[in-house]
């Protein structure tokens, strides 16, 4: 095994398959985290739209509580397949990649709905009750009283959805969109070892993933306020 690995790595790790290697990893890259932010901006709005306090539209409320309970009980390769489709049948000539990113964007909306609305809902009631005893505005409410106190909720498990999507990329595969998986298939076929194919490619999804997981362990480090011990009463 190890032999066969020394002697196809030098024509393995060629120009020309680094090109190729590499472009997929800034496809990957694209459709993690351009389509998880995206993704958020949209289910950050889907959960102002589900909250009564911010949002008092009740169709808007049973949009988005449906979008989300929808999207987030669909396998990733049906969604992309029906988001394929959709633009065929609608006579959209994009690329595979837009078809990807859109579904990765549809996907991460659901779920980044539900964890802002979990953030919301860490706030005590009482919190937004004073917000709306001392006339507070809905965007001041959200601004200075929600926000700072939810952040150090939503935050971390958003990165650990964008982690998700991550890999979930890999799928987009099935439909020919240039990215690490679909490298990995192209470069065994051409003769390469499966091991040094796919282990690369391993190697590399590593290399996204990790560094998420540091930067939002940071983030969450930050935000995070120590709340100090409340001292018990004295006894007489």
């Amino acid at each position: 095994m190890w032999s066969t690995l020394r002697d196809e790595a030098p024509r393995f790790f060629g120009y020309y398959n680094l090109l190729f290697i590499g472009e997929a990893f800034l496809h990957t890259l694209a459709l993690s985290y351009l389509g998880a932010l995206l993704g958020f901006v949209i289910g950050f709005a889907l959960a102002l739209f589900r909250h009564p306090r911010l949002f008092p539209i009740l169709p808007l409320r049973l949009f988005a509580i449906a979008y989300v309970e929808v999207f987030r009980r669909i396998p990733f390769l049906v969604k992309l397949m029906c988001v394929f489709f959709a633009f065929q049948i609608a006579g959209w000539r994009g690329s595979m990649f837009t078809v990807a990113l859109t579904t990765v964007v549809l996907s991460a909306a659901a779920f980044a709905a539900e964890i802002v609305r979990g953030g919301f809902d860490a706030v005590h009631r009482a919190q937004w009750d004073a917000a709306e005893a001392m006339n507070m505005g809905r965007a001041d409410t959200l601004w200075r009283v929600v926000l700072p106190q939810s952040w150090p909720v939503i935050l971390p498990p958003a990165f650990g959805y964008t982690i998700g999507f991550v890999k979930s990329t890999s799928i987009a595969s099935q439909i020919g969109v240039l990215e690490l998986t679909y490298v990995a298939k192209v470069l065994n076929t051409r003769g390469f070892s499966a091991l040094i194919c796919f282990g690369t490619i391993l190697l590399l999804y590593f290399a996204i993933c990790w560094p998420t997981k540091l930067l939002g362990e940071r983030i969450e480090r930050r935000l995070t306020t120590r709340v100090r011990p409340v001292a018990e009463p004295m006894m007489a």
